[in-house]
């Protein structure tokens, strides 16, 4: 332990908080850098780190600790003899039976090194006691031996699937990936309107989700991983306690649906961890299975739960969005694994229903699309008219409320007249044109603005040249939060700022109009776009790093600390050892004593031959080692 105390010690700063982060360790209990050796020995934190582990590395391991030359271990931890690299790589080859590369068990053994789990030098490689004692316990709990993990050949990950079932799963991945892009879709467009809350102890409210999962057309308990598949793909984040479009949801919104499509695998595929998607970059037309589960188990034999839970939660989003159709690698879903994202968009491009870029427009002021529309022509309908069928063939229906929400984004009546002449397959209807320019008469005639010296009751005002109308909305008793005061004959004052008011107003279905100081209308935006952020959480290992650095006090006073550690131990133990003290004239004296105090840089203790006390400076001390 004192030799990997000081191999941390000798870390500069940034090596030193990466080993910290990467065993994952604690930061309680530990004071300075022997705290932090010990943690990094004990046998839950080993095993937690091996569990992370692949069956080759750990064959490295394993086997240079079984094998290594049996020669004493010395008092600091580290077996006395190391196993050199050729000799590792030629033993590994022997008992796998397969040709193993000696740059291959260099680079596994430079893994170990940085986990602290052994140390690779020039004459090869160590394992630090503690691993190997842990590993010798392996067999005693389930787990392969040094032997079974170099040994026992792999089994056959997946399996061949037949033509005519080949064909099946390839059409049905392309109708999952239909279905998963329109939720999704629907999604992204329903926060951006009105985003959902996320509870204190995380997931979403049970009203939220039933809302969600009627305008995405899924079952609750899917709501959630349609929520986690589109935040991956920073469609959407969590922002002030909400969930909110961000801004590449809403360009996302206007791709086609086969960049669509690949925007959520390619964020499924960068996720997926390179060991899991090193198992599945195979053709297509293989099924994935039990199969996949007893070689991920093999692979990772001390993965548990843990790696199982990975695969799982990976092949369920894989299902999802037609990587993977009954548990087979879809043509476009080999593609993505390869990593070969525009071939995957050109695969399953092939199979997607085809996008059409005009419309029925009726007499009942509904809006029909004989299939999927271009995404830049469905997303301008959403803000003219409201969804009311989410089928294959989309249907819209226009009314005065959602010309008014078109003519607050900034459109104008023209605008709109000009936008449907060319989308429409039976021209305008006499009934759509009306209402849209009668509408867009109306629109404006409330007027709403921030007031220009502000006061506690008096933020935002309300002006009509309609007396008739400003006086049904001071009494309108929807409205009655925003209480409203009379200032003149044509104007209202509310302590709500004018977005507030704007929206309640809107939502009241009034025919308003935001306005600058200078009377110019405003387009206002009802949520703000949601920033992805990594997480502000305190870095835990810097402030570790920070706290060994000021209490460390150098190699004298650390070498000192670990013999008074050492002292201690055979204290509280009562345990005799035996002590190697430096004496004038350079010789070495070797003590039976039984320690009973140390302090002060000296140590008192009983000397078990001469049965006499002793007091001795630590200083002097060579070496401890518990006695025989």
């Amino acid at each position: 332990m004192l030799t990997l105390a000081s191999r941390l010690r000798a870390l500069d700063d940034a090596a030193l908080r990466r080993t910290i982060e990467i065993r994952a360790i604690s930061a309680h209990g530990i004071r300075d850098f022997f705290d932090l050796a010990e943690a990094l020995l004990n046998p839950a934190a080993v095993q937690a780190a091996l569990s992370r582990l692949d069956r080759s590395t750990l064959a490295v391991l394993a086997i240079t600790a079984t094998e290594a030359p049996a020669e004493p271990t010395d008092p600091t931890g580290v077996p006395g003899a190391s196993l050199g690299l050729d000799a590792l790589t030629s033993r590994i080859t022997e008992l796998g039976g397969l040709p193993v590369t000696r740059a291959d068990v260099a680079a596994r053994a430079a893994v170990l090194d940085e986990l602290m789990l052994a140390l690779l030098s020039d004459d090869g490689l160590r394992v630090y006691a503690a691993v190997a004692e842990h590993l010798a316990t392996w067999p005693d709990l389930g787990l392969p031996s040094a032997l079974e993990l170099a040994s026992i050949p792999a089994p056959s990950a997946l399996a061949t699937v037949i033509t005519t079932d080949s064909r099946f799963t390839d059409h049905l991945a392309a109708e999952r990936a239909f279905a998963a892009v329109s939720s999704i879709a629907e999604l992204v467009t329903e926060l951006s309107r009105e985003p959902v809350r996320e509870l204190s102890r995380g997931g979403l409210g049970l009203p939220d989700t039933k809302r969600l999962s009627s305008v995405m057309g899924v079952e609750l308990d899917a709501v959630a991983t349609y929520v986690a598949t589109a935040a991956r793909a920073q469609l959407i984040a969590h922002s002030t306690g909400y969930w909110n479009e961000t801004e590449a949801g809403e360009a996302w919104l206007l791709e086609g649906t086969a960049q669509r499509w690949a925007a959520l695998a390619g964020s499924w595929q960068a996720a997926l961890p390179a060991d899991v998607r090193s198992i599945l970059a195979h053709r297509p037309g293989v099924s994935w299975g039990e199969g996949l589960r007893s070689f991920v188990t093999w692979l990772y034999p001390a993965g548990g739960e843990w790696m199982d839970t990975r695969v799982t939660e990976f092949a369920r989003d894989a299902e999802l969005i037609g990587i993977t159709a009954h548990q087979t690698t879809s043509p476009a879903g080999a593609a993505v694994l390869a990593e070969d994202l525009e071939g995957a968009i050109v695969t399953i491009g092939a199979s997607l229903p085809a996008e059409v870029g005009a419309v029925y427009l009726q007499n009942d002021l509904s809006i029909v699309s004989p299939g999927p529309l271009a995404p830049s022509i469905d997303a301008r309908l959403r803000g003219l008219a409201d969804v009311e069928s989410r089928e294959l063939a989309l249907s819209y229906r226009i009314s005065a409320t959602s010309v008014n929400r078109a003519l607050a984004a900034g459109e104008t009546a023209e605008s709109l007249l000009h936008f449907l002449r060319t989308i429409s397959l039976t021209g305008i209807p006499q009934p759509i044109e009306y209402l849209i320019r009668e509408s867009a008469g109306r629109y404006g005639r409330i007027r709403v603005g921030e007031a220009a010296a502000p006061t506690a009751l008096s933020r935002s005002y309300v002006r009509s040249e309609d007396d008739e109308l400003l006086g049904t909305l001071a009494v309108d008793q929807t409205l009655g939060p925003l209480g409203f005061i009379r200032a003149d004959a044509h104007r209202l004052t509310s302590r709500f700022t004018s977005d507030v008011v704007f929206w309640a107003l809107n939502d009241a279905k009034y025919p308003v109009a935001a306005e600058s100081a200078d009377g110019e209308v405003l387009h206002l935006r009802r949520h703000q776009l949601a920033r992805v952020l990594p997480p502000e959480a305190p870095n835990l290992a810097l402030i570790l790093v920070e706290k060994l650095r000021a209490t460390d006090g150098g190699e004298d006073v650390a070498a000192d600390a670990w013999l008074a550690r050492q002292l201690d131990s055979a204290i509280k133990s009562k345990q005799t050892v035996v002590v190697s003290i430096a004496m004038p004239g350079g010789v070495v004296v070797d003590y039976l004593l039984e320690p009973a105090s140390v302090g002060g840089g000296r140590f008192r203790a009983r000397d078990r031959r001469a049965d006499i006390e002793r007091t001795l400076p630590l200083s002097s001390i060579i070496s401890i080692t518990p006695a025989p």
